[in-house]
């Protein structure tokens, strides 16, 4: 300490009191490196355990945005349409949403009424199926015999727990559904905002391509997303048609159920068919072929005529990258992972064709 306090008062001059700055660290130092790696691993661990604890969060602002994002084609139209007459963007986004909820409300109201009674219909006839499903000669009892339906169901059934669960998941999805709708609205608002934000962050000197790669991408976000729902409505309509013409009992239920599940690429449509086939056969064998037929053949129309007319040209992707991509979302975040994989593996795609295979060209 002594030879260290002598050379610190050699050091000490007038115009430096408290000496002249030090050599830097080495940072080849291995005492640095090793710092510098428990740092970085602890910090990558600390983010997955924040990602992980706030997965449904980050899964409804996700889910906002992208709603929002396809949206946005909508909103920016009527935007152009009122700027002549100067109205800011804020009524603009009011008026979306306003005439969305105003034909959600009128469909719920008209549609409400239909589905209490049919289900009320369903609930009463469950006693006929359970004893059908207790008659080894009738269809529903060979069904039941083979896959044991009805032991399935009074399992899932039993108790006041099973109960509870149901009515607290019932509760969740209405709340999430809520912070859905709020989340979209707020994201629909400050979009142009975000898009700023966004591309700020990207260096100045790749700034301009980087605009443009990103407004290609929404392009394609919102062409899917409106295509998506568009597509879902003419499938619950058909089979709405389809039903009240052949007399298929519960066909507002299923024409709801047909168009959420359509909404899902490449499963959901089959989902929604076997249920309304299954649904058929309570009519007649022969109803059932024709709804399977019916199904089938709408299908082959939504996979060949409705899809490349009304989303194709905005979003290509191969046939093999979406079913590769719906099952990977599907299995990564469930339904809503397979409802984005779509234009998530369009993005990909244009971002490989665009930045990733230039450069390897080049290397």
């Amino acid at each position: 300490m002594a030879d260290a306090e002598a050379e610190a008062a050699q050091i000490s001059e007038s115009d430096r009191p408290l000496g002249a700055i030090g050599e830097r660290f080495d940072h080849r130092s291995p005492f640095l490196i090793g710092m510098a790696a428990a740092a970085g691993v602890a910090v990558t661990y600390g983010l997955v355990l924040v990602v992980t604890g706030l997965r449904e969060v980050l899964i409804l602002l996700g889910l906002a945005l992208f709603i929002a994002i396809g949206l946005e084609p909508l909103v920016s139209w009527l935007v152009s349409w009122l700027v002549s007459r100067r109205v800011p963007r804020w009524l603009a986004v009011t008026t979306v949403f306003v005439v969305a909820f105003g034909v959600v409300g009128g469909f719920l109201t008209a549609a409400i009424p239909v589905v209490v009674t049919q289900a009320t219909q369903l609930v009463a006839r469950v006693p006929d199926y359970l004893r059908q499903a207790q008659d080894h000669n009738s269809w529903l009892g060979q069904i039941n015999d083979r896959l044991h339906l009805q032991q399935a169901i009074e399992n899932s059934l039993s108790g006041g727990a099973s109960l509870l669960n149901a009515g607290v998941a019932v509760f969740g999805a209405l709340a999430n559904l809520g912070i859905l709708v709020v989340l979209t609205v707020y994201f629909v608002a400050d979009l142009p905002r975000i898009r700023t934000a966004l591309y700020r962050l990207v260096p100045n000197s790749r700034r301009p391509r980087a605009i443009l790669i990103g407004d290609e991408i929404c392009v394609k976000v919102g062409g899917y997303v409106l295509g998506n729902l568009l597509i879902s409505v003419i499938a619950g309509v058909l089979i709405l048609a389809w039903s009240l013409v052949f007399g298929v009992p519960y066909a507002v239920l299923l024409a709801i159920a047909v168009a959420v599940l359509d909404l899902i690429p490449v499963v959901g449509s089959v989902i929604g068919g076997v249920l309304v086939s299954l649904v058929a056969l309570t009519v007649s064998v022969p109803v059932c072929l024709a709804t399977i037929g019916f199904v089938l053949l709408y299908r082959f129309a939504e996979d060949y005529l409705l899809v490349p007319k009304i989303i194709g040209s905005a979003v290509k992707v191969p046939a093999l990258v979406t079913v590769v991509a719906v099952l990977l979302g599907g299995a990564l975040l469930g339904v809503v992972g397979a409802l984005v994989a779509i234009p998530v593996a369009a993005a990909a795609l244009l971002l490989a064709n665009e930045v990733l295979y230039p450069r390897l060209d080049r290397a």
